[in-house]
């Protein structure tokens, strides 16, 4: 929402001639908002799926202002009836389990950032959290031992509890043990012992891609980025049985179609419907 309005301010700002604190809401009409996303497709060459979401946080305003200036409500419902722009799925992306063993297996573990490194991407492999999750992980929010788990806010400040496999728990358990740590503070920090930032998990996790690389070429094909290892999460969910109900439990999901992606990803899920 900040990004697009700053945006659509700046937009207008250049064709209005009108500062922002300037802006009327009759400015805004839906013309405007049309000249608006042409330029962010044409000029800014954001996807139609980028546009999508701009208008979304243009609408979410505008039914926001409909309370609050009904006298208004034609100029709104003109803005609020601009439609979507359709646009193609691309499949996505995700690691094989030899892929993502590669990764692993290639991380060396006698150094501290090796360690933390290995314990935070088998947590990300086994429990598809997205990286916005994993930077506010804190120390008290692991709970090791027997019925192992973690606990994470995700998007809509839901709380969720993810239960965690023998080999995740260990070496999440293990790096607990070395963080020693106040419970309050990361469970994954940086060098200054400060919060991980996203850029600095897609760091990480860039870093031993390109490790792995060498030893398994098929990785030189794809991008990986930590949400590539959130899909990889569901689609190996989704090999090993678990029905979209549960994957979307499990990733935090509003609803089971947003799942759906999985099915139309996995074409061994789709040999095995053929075989059957």
């Amino acid at each position: 929402y900040r990004d697009t309005f700053r945006l659509l301010l700046s937009f207008a700002q250049s064709e209005l001639s009108k500062s922002p604190s300037a802006l009327t809401l009759e400015d805004l009409d839906a013309p405007f908002v049309c000249q608006f996303l042409d330029h962010l497709e044409e000029e800014r060459h954001n996807s139609p799926r980028t546009r999508n979401h701009r208008l979304a946080a243009i609408r979410a305003f505008f039914r926001y202002a409909a309370l609050e200036e009904p006298a208004l409500a034609d100029h709104i419902h003109r803005v609020l009836a601009i439609p979507s722009k359709r646009w193609t799925r691309p499949a996505i992306d995700f690691l094989t389990v030899a892929e993502a063993e590669a990764i692993l297996g290639g991380i060396d573990t006698s150094s501290w950032c090796g360690r933390r490194d290995f314990a935070l991407l088998s947590l990300a492999l086994h429990t598809g959290l997205r990286a916005s999750e994993f930077t506010t992980l804190r120390c008290q929010d692991v709970a090791p031992g027997p019925g192992a788990h973690i606990r994470c806010h995700g998007k809509g400040r839901k709380e969720r509890a993810i239960p965690l496999g023998k080999e995740t728990a260990r070496s999440v358990a293990e790096w607990l043990r070395e963080r020693a740590a106040d419970p309050a503070q990361a469970l994954f920090p940086n060098r200054r012992g400060g919060r991980l930032s996203r850029d600095g998990v897609a760091y990480i996790l860039h870093k031993h891609v390109a490790n792995a690389q060498k030893t398994c070429p098929s990785l030189r094909r794809k991008r990986v980025s930590p949400h590539v290892l959130r899909h990889t999460t569901a689609v190996h969910l989704l090999q090993a049985g678990a029905d979209l109900s549960l994957i979307a439990l499990w990733l935090g999901h509003e609803s089971v179609e947003s799942a759906q992606v999985y099915l139309d990803s996995d074409l061994e899920y789709k040999r095995r419907i053929l075989g059957k």
